[in-house]
C-alpha cells in the first residue's frame, strides 16, 4: 500500500472557458466540484493505475463533508482527520483558447495543536504499514516545517520511503530529515534555496540530506538529480496544452510507485542509473498525460504511449 498525506486538502472547483478575458463576464458550462489537494490528486492517479493506495487528509465543516462524500463516491480508500475549521476551496479557471490555467487557492484554516498531533500520529501509524509515503501540498498553520520534518524523520527511521512535494522552509526541513525524494517545481526550488540554477538548487537539497530530487520545469520537462550519476533531463519533443494543475501530482504518484517497488534510486551503481532513467520517463509521461485531462488527479489513456516519446539527456549533453 502507498499512503498519501494531504495536510491541507481542498474542494477543487474547475471551470473551462473558451477565452479568459480579465475584467469581463463569462458564460461557461457547468463547472466541476471534487475532493482535491496535491496528495488526494496523487492518490486518484495511483488508484486509477491499479496501485493499492490510502489517502490521508483532514476534513472539517460543510466543505469537509463534500470532500468526504466525493472521496467515498470515487472509490479511493481514505482516512480523514476531523478538524473544527472548514476545509478550504481551490478555484481553477482553464482557458481552452491558449491552454493556460489560472488558480486561486484559499490558504486554509490553522490546525489546532490537538489536530496537528492527530494528523502526524495517523500518518506515522498508517505509514509504518505502507511501502511508501507521499506527503504533498501546502502546510496549514499549526502543521509547519518543524512538524513535517519530525514526521519525515520518524518514517525514514522506520525504514519507510518518503516522497515530499511542498515548498518554502518545509522542503528544507524535509531534506534535513532525510526524505527519499523531493519534488519541487523550478520556482519553489529557487525560493527555498536561493539558487536560480535548478541543478545547483537540487544539489543543495541533496547536501542537506535528501536522497533524490526531481524538479518540474513545466514545458521544459523534468530534472532528476541524485547522489550518483549525471543529472537527467526528461521531456517530450512536443508541447501539450491543457489543465496543468495536476501534472506535478501525477509525477509524485510515479515517484511513489518506484519507491514502493524497492527500486534503487539513490546509489552510484549502473542499476540505479537505469532506475532513475525509468522513473524520469514514467514521471514525465504521467505528468504530461495529466495535462490532457480536464480535471486534476486523472491520467489520459495515452500515458503509456507518451512514455515512448520521452527524450532523456544528461545535463552535460544539454549544456554543450
Amino acid at each position: 500500500m502507498i499512503l498519501t498525506v494531504t495536510p491541507n486538502p481542498a474542494i477543487d472547483l474547475t471551470w473551462h472557458v473558451d477565452r479568459l478575458t480579465p475584467g469581463a463576464t463569462h458564460r461557461v458550462p457547468t463547472g466541476a466540484c471534487r475532493a482535491g489537494g496535491k496528495g488526494v490528486n496523487a492518490a486518484r492517479v495511483l488508484h486509477q493505475t491499479g496501485h493499492e493506495v490510502l489517502a490521508l487528509a483532514t476534513a472539517g465543516g460543510a466543505t469537509g463533508d463534500e470532500l468526504r462524500a466525493d472521496l467515498a463516491a470515487s472509490g479511493v480508500p481514505h482516512r480523514l482527520v476531523p478538524t473544527a475549521a472548514a476545509t478550504r476551496r481551490s478555484l481553477a479557471i482553464v482557458d481552452d483558447g491558449d491552454g493556460e490555467t489560472s488558480v486561486l487557492n484559499e490558504l486554509g484554516a490553522p490546525l489546532s495543536p490537538a489536530e496537528s498531533v492527530a494528523l502526524a500520529d495517523a500518518a506515522e501509524h498508517l505509514g509504518r504499514g505502507a511501502r511508501a509515503v507521499a506527503i504533498s501540498g501546502s502546510l496549514p498553520s499549526g502543521f509547519g516545517p518543524e512538524e513535517l520534518g519530525a514526521l519525515v524523520a520518524r518514517l525514514v527511521a522506520a525504514g519507510v520511503p518518503v516522497v515530499v512535494d511542498t515548498s518554502g522552509p518545509a522542503i528544507l526541513a524535509a531534506a534535513r530529515a532525510g526524505a527519499d525524494a523531493l519534488k519541487p517545481n523550478r520556482e519553489e526550488l529557487a525560493e527555498a534555496t536561493g539558487l536560480d540554477d535548478p541543478v545547483e538548487g537540487a544539489r543543495a537539497l541533496l547536501d542537506l540530506g535528501a536522497r533524490l530530487v526531481l524538479v518540474s520545469l513545466g514545458a521544459d520537462g523534468l530534472l532528476v538529480v541524485g547522489r550518483g550519476g549525471a543529472p537527467l533531463l526528461a521531456r517530450l519533443p512536443r508541447v501539450l496544452h491543457g489543465n496543468a494543475t495536476g501534472a506535478g501530482d501525477a509525477a509524485v504518484a510515479a515517484i511513489a510507485v518506484a519507491h514502493a517497488a524497492g527500486d534503487d534510486l539513490s546509489s552510484t551503481t549502473d542499476a540505479a542509473d537505469r532506475a532513475r532513467a525509468a522513473l524520469a520517463r514514467r514521471a514525465t509521461a504521467w505528468s504530461a498525460s495529466a495535462v490532457l485531462m480536464p480535471l486534476a488527479g486523472e491520467l489520459s489513456p495515452d500515458h503509456v504511449a507518451l512514455a515512448d516519446e520521452v527524450v532523456l539527456t544528461t545535463i552535460d549533453e544539454e549544456r554543450r
